[in-house]
């Protein structure tokens, strides 16, 4: 299984069955990252972290405190797809696998446009 990226007609196929997805949150300004699995075509919310709480981002009783981060672990049903917002008012999405990471407009080749981008599980090369 692997994970696609698009917008519009672009697809970007990512050979990776795990994925971090972070961000900065629009109005605190701080980090928040997920970790993702694509499995059985669907992608599965494993683990979720920010650096603080506030609009629209509270932590959840029984998050762990863990260096710079609240983490916990998200009781979300898997996903068929993830709609990632994109706008100049904030830095774009990042993804990160296996320790690299990307922003998601560098992996487009987009960086100046603000409509809405896609991630979801499609199959991988055999």
């Amino acid at each position: 299984m692997s994970v696609c990226l698009g917008l519009g007609a672009l697809v970007v196929a990512l050979e990776a069955e795990r994925f971090t997805l972070a961000w900065t949150h629009s109005v605190e300004h701080t980090r928040w990252e997920e970790d993702w699995r694509a499995a059985d075509g669907r992608l599965v919310l494993e683990a979720a972290r920010v650096q603080g709480s506030g609009a629209g981002m509270e932590v959840p009783d029984g998050a762990i405190r863990r260096g710079a981060f609240w983490q916990w672990h998200p009781d979300l049903p898997p996903q068929d797809a993830l709609t990632l917002g994109r706008s100049a008012a904030v830095p774009p999405y990042t993804l990160c696998v296996e320790g690299a990471c990307r922003s998601v407009d560098a992996i487009l080749g987009d960086p100046s446009g603000e409509d809405p981008a896609r991630l979801w599980a499609c199959p991988g090369r055999e």
